[in-house]
């Protein structure tokens, strides 16, 4: 019965569905599509962490997918060939810029620190698109290799084929998802949620809520420069546009169309939801934003927690995990 009861964890099924979409995907030629499908899915998830479970709202988030995906190209071509370093690279590097940025951030609420994401998003565009020595400018940072996967120099897997690439990308998502499963129902994820209520009473507590909320951006951060990285790979190159905030307002509105938050799984809905509407609607016209404003509108009119969240499937992980937070212990109390 254990092994039923993991079958139906919406764990397993989100990856299988996703490890079995190639079936159908390959003969309609989406291939392409489903991987980036998959990246939108890690920077979404891991954005949710700051805005659906610690409260922040952030409308400069590309900074970290642009980023990330200009470091990749950066160290790949000045510091190594390969794949593993270059990604690690980004991850940690995007990691470091949230850090530094978070410190003005942390102790700010509401629209100010929304201000505060966009004005440091816009600076990091402007540099981005003029540095022409390094970023390539408006043409943007070109040729990111597939190079093999190395394994400790035993044996190499290339990723040149889309059908390899997807595996590789779904492998990190997978990754990825267990990652966050597990932080939202330890106890920081209790915390973060609890900032997120009521960050006064968390604070009376006795939680230094300014540094959770720095360790939010962190953790959301290096996941944004993760998929960042990955999206690098896809393309073949870095460009500016990335960083652009309207970027982040793309996985903005991810977020809020699947539900992300009330619900864990929000995101990956309104990952697939977005590029697939986006790309059914920029075949059909040009303006294919006006289509998503009005969705976004009809959204919060009669769905304002999201698809997720109106259909009232399941429960966010956080929520269940703060009936029982205690004042500055971090314990682990076994939430499921």
């Amino acid at each position: 019965m254990a092994v039923l009861r993991y079958l139906r964890h919406p764990l397993f099924l989100t990856l299988a569905v996703f490890f079995i979409a190639p079936v159908v995907v390959m003969p309609l030629g989406g291939m392409s599509l489903a991987i980036e499908v998959m990246i939108w899915v890690i920077f979404a998830m891991g954005f949710n962490i700051l805005l659906g479970y610690t409260g922040l709202p952030s409308f400069g988030h590309g900074l970290f997918f642009g980023s990330g995906a200009y470091l990749f190209g950066l160290i790949q071509h000045y510091v190594i060939k390969g794949i593993w370093i270059p990604l690690a690279g980004s991850f940690l590097g995007c990691g470091v810029i949230a850090a530094v940025l978070a410190v003005f951030m942390a102790k700010k609420r509401g629209i100010y620190h929304a201000l505060l994401t966009i004005a440091f998003t816009q600076m990091f565009f402007f540099i981005a698109f003029q540095w022409d020595a390094v970023t390539g400018g408006e043409n943007g940072l070109m040729g990111i290799e597939r190079y093999p996967l190395t394994f400790f120099g035993l044996f190499d897997v290339g990723i040149e084929s889309s059908l390899a690439l997807y595996y590789f990308v779904f492998a990190i998502m997978g990754v990825s998802i267990v990652v966050l499963w597990k932080l939202i129902h330890s106890p920081l994820g209790s915390v973060f949620y609890a900032i997120k209520q009521n960050e006064l009473r968390a604070k009376y507590l006795g939680y230094n809520t300014p540094f959770f909320k720095w360790l939010s951006w962190i953790i959301s951060g290096v996941f944004g420069g993760l998929a960042g990285a990955l999206h690098a790979l896809l393309t073949h190159g870095a460009f500016a546009d990335s960083i652009h905030w309207t970027r982040s307002g793309d996985v903005v509105m991810m977020v809020i169309i699947g539900g992300g938050l009330t619900n864990f799984f929000g995101p990956v809905l309104g990952a697939i939801i977005f590029i697939a509407l986006r790309d059914i609607f920029s075949t059909i016209t040009e303006h294919w934003y006006l289509f998503y404003g009005l969705l976004i509108v009809l959204i919060i009119l009669f769905m304002p927690e999201g698809i997720f969240g109106y259909l009232k499937v399941g429960k966010s992980g956080a929520q269940e995990s703060t009936k029982e937070l205690e004042p500055v212990s971090l314990e682990y109390k076994g939430a499921e």
